[in-house]
């Protein structure tokens, strides 16, 4: 195969991708894999190019045994690390006196190794969640069982904190439920018709008794007549409801938690007709350095008082799935010491 043939060849393969032969040195490369690895890399000894030791021995071993070898090549593309899985094939009657060479390919699989590590990391987290409380739990079965068998008034408190761990677990559990459901609808887009004011005054009445409790006052500011927008009653329903009882919980020292209404002809953010929704309130704020990861899975601004008030840090993630179901957009607006907002944009 001539030079110019060659060169073709190797630049009409859809990814990084050179050529080594029996003389170990670089004969052929397309453009992608000289932005990957330089651009004056035809001619050099591979050794000299690649570097990594895993590479250097697929490629090594596939031009001895003439068989195919995988391995992986890690770089960085100035942004974040990058992860890809590097295919060596041995190919006969090319390179120097035409002695055969080895096409290496280079397939980006950072995207696979990202969602990798956000499995390990989730299953990590949710084992880390669920072994808390069961830790409680079994440590108090076991003092009921011992010491406190015949003492009713610890029974009676250890029976309590059970009681508040296992409904603990049940709402981490819930809450993966939930959050699974929603991310596997995300794709398909809501068709219902919904009157959004009445929605906001009902879920203001189902959580009154907890801002009462909190010595926290709603208020509710809507525009005169009905504000109707395409979504899925049950899960905005959650996600105003998450949404309020966070600036209850969370903001409710400054003392209310304001749900805003209003419909706009056209949004910069969704370019189109749009209602948007915030939840306002004047709490202590949260530390801006927070703000970019709060619809993390189990991140937490607070993680100890996030605890002790019952959250299971699946919250935010889930109005961010659901939000970006219905093509919304979700905003955070906070500083410290002067509470937060927190804005739901849907279109009409």
């Amino acid at each position: 195969m001539s030079t110019e043939l060659l060169d073709e060849f190797v630049q009409a393969i859809p990814m990084p991708a050179l050529m080594v032969d029996q003389t170990e040195r670089i004969i052929a490369a397309n453009t992608d894999a000289k932005t990957l690895l330089g651009q004056n890399i035809v001619g050099r000894h591979f050794a000299t190019i690649l570097r990594q030791p895993q590479v250097l021995e697929a490629i090594e071993q596939s031009l001895q045994t003439k068989s195919t070898k995988k391995t992986r090549h890690l770089s960085n593309d100035g942004a974040q690390d990058t992860t890809f899985e590097v295919d060596c094939r041995y190919m006969n009657g090319v390179g120097a006196v035409s002695g055969g060479a080895v096409l290496a390919s280079f397939q980006d699989i950072t995207h696979l190794e990202h969602a990798s590590q956000m499995r390990r990391d989730f299953v990590a987290n949710v084992s880390h969640e669920l072994r808390t409380p069961l830790t409680a739990l079994m440590g108090f079965i076991e003092t009921l069982r011992g010491p406190a068998r015949d003492d009713p008034g610890a029974r009676e408190r250890f029976l309590q904190i059970m009681t508040d761990e296992a409904n603990r677990m049940n709402r981490l559990v819930g809450d993966l439920l939930s959050l699974n459901r929603v991310e596997s609808e995300e794709r398909v887009r809501p068709i219902e018709q919904l009157e959004l004011t009445g929605l906001l005054q009902s879920i203001l009445n189902s959580v009154r008794p907890l801002a009462e409790d909190a010595g926290v006052a709603l208020v509710l500011e809507a525009q005169d007549g009905p504000v109707s927008v395409t979504g899925d009653s049950d899960q905005l329903r959650q996600v105003f409801t998450n949404l309020v009882e966070n600036g209850i919980k969370y903001g409710g020292s400054g003392g209310n938690v304001t749900v805003s209404v209003l419909s706009m002809e056209r949004d910069t953010a969704l370019r189109g007709p749009s209602v948007r929704v915030q939840v306002i309130d004047k709490g202590p704020g949260i530390d801006p350095i927070h703000l970019p990861r709060l619809t993390e899975r189990f991140y937490r601004a607070d993680s100890h008082r996030s605890r002790q008030l019952g959250g299971t840090g699946l919250g935010l993630a889930i109005v961010k799935h659901i939000v970006n179901r219905h093509r919304g957009r979700l905003r955070v607006e906070s500083e410290l010491g002067k509470g937060s907002v927190f804005t739901v944009i849907l279109p009409r």
